[in-house]
């Protein structure tokens, strides 16, 4: 089938690879002038499939009401006149209820397996290099109480055969030696060794390119302006030209991959999708001193960060901003971050060399993905990745392909559209 893919972030790219190699005419349409520009270009890097508990989980709700009406919280809600975010975020609490949570967390982790071993799997084929690491994640904990909250998330995920030890801090410290100067704060951690790290946008330019290779086309530059529906089908992605004039690109099949502009493509067609920009920053900043610097990838549980070593550069990337869709950098923010850091690995940098970066995550109030068939015949989507688009695109990308395909998924996990 020829096959339309919008977007060309790491979601639609990794589609894009897969639908190749089912056989399928590839064609994606991006509107910068390259891939992975947007939300894949500066995120944490981490490849998280054993510490996949979502966003909305039974102690979310107190940490939101905590952190209201500062400036540098790990959550900033900023209350708008918008029925989407108020939509969004009622569904959101419902989502944080215990059994939900640990459902959906189950359904994360599921993907994220899959999705690993995927890329992997690319990796050994084809050689891509993206500054990647084996080395684990650890998520540390500096409060006793949110430690001991984290004990029954981890059951649950080594209940599932993922490899998720409850370590001391002296462990943390034998794992990762570049944490000592954190050591008398800490309550514990968790750490799995089989998790990664890597550059999502070299991987994904990386790909774009051995992609073009094969055959699939990309098509950067052009503005999507809808897509067009007659008797029950999309018959064309309508684009807008530099001279005001409109073109009309057709396939047999149309993969919805834009991100956060997916919600507005999706609804003119009348497919209805829970998805909320939640703006998270990065800084990035060069290593000064090897070994002030970590190689396990960690996650800050207070303050909702997380630090990947990409080479000989440190990422540090998180935080939620619910705020419609402004991609304002906020100093207070870009700088709470930068002092975290260094409080953590003192002398590792010079915070006069970070570079920053805000990107919108398209994020359901479950953190649940939306994969599969839409309502509309041949409109497929691979969209609302939230906070774990790095982690699930290679798993979503290859799963998509074989449902195109009229093939039964490899892995079990809640798709749209399909019969369970």
């Amino acid at each position: 089938m020829r096959v339309i893919v919008l977007g060309a972030g790491v979601i639609g790219t990794t589609a894009a690879w897969y639908l190749n190699r089912a056989g399928h005419e590839v064609t994606v349409l991006e509107r910068n002038a390259g891939a992975a520009c947007e939300t894949s270009f500066a995120n944490a890097g981490q490849l998280s499939v054993s510490h996949a508990e979502p966003w909305a989980n039974p102690a979310a709700p107190y940490k939101v009401l905590k952190w209201l009406g500062k400036e540098d919280a790990p959550l900033l809600f900023r209350l708008r006149a918008d029925p989407a975010q108020w939509s969004w975020a009622l569904k959101f609490l419902i989502a944080c209820g215990a059994k939900r949570s640990a459902r959906n967390m189950i359904q994360l982790a599921k993907l994220g397996t899959y999705s690993l071993a995927c890329l992997r799997e690319i990796r050994r084929e084809t050689g891509i290099e993206y500054d990647q690491l084996g080395c684990g994640i650890m998520e540390f904990y500096t409060s006793q109480a949110a430690f001991d909250r984290a004990l029954k998330p981890a059951e649950i995920m080594r209940e599932m055969g993922c490899e998720l030890r409850v370590i001391d801090a002296d462990e943390v410290v034998r794992i990762e030696p570049a944490m000592v100067f954190i050591k008398p704060q800490l309550a514990g951690a968790t750490y799995t060794s089989a998790d990664e790290s890597g550059d999502v946008y070299r991987f994904t330019t990386g790909l774009a390119q051995l992609a073009a290779n094969q055959a699939v086309r990309f098509r950067y530059g052009v503005r999507i302006q809808r897509l067009l529906l007659a008797g029950g089908a999309i018959v064309g992605v309508e684009l807008a030209g530099e001279s005001g004039r409109y073109e009309v690109v057709q396939g047999d099949a149309y993969v919805l991959a834009l991100g956060c502009s997916s919600r507005q493509i999706a609804r003119e067609v009348g497919v209805g999708l829970d998805i909320y920009p939640a703006k998270g920053y990065s800084a990035t900043l060069p290593i000064l001193d090897a070994d002030k610097a970590p190689s396990v990838s960690l996650t800050d549980d207070e303050y909702q960060l997380a630090f990947s070593r990409l080479g000989s550069r440190l990422r540090i990337a998180g935080t939620a901003e619910l705020n419609g869709y402004n991609l304002a950098l906020n100093s207070v923010r870009c700088q709470s971050i930068i002092r975290r850091t260094l409080e953590l690995f003192p002398g590792v940098s010079n915070p006069e060399l970070a570079s920053y970066w805000a990107g919108l995550r398209p994020s359901t109030p479950g953190n649940l993905p939306y994969i599969g068939r839409s309502r509309v015949a041949n409109l497929y989507l691979n969209t609302g990745h939230g906070t774990l688009g790095w982690t699930h695109a290679c798993g979503s990308g290859r799963a998509l392909a074989q449902i195109l395909s009229g093939q039964k998924p490899e892995v079990d996990f809640e798709f749209c559209g399909l019969e369970r």
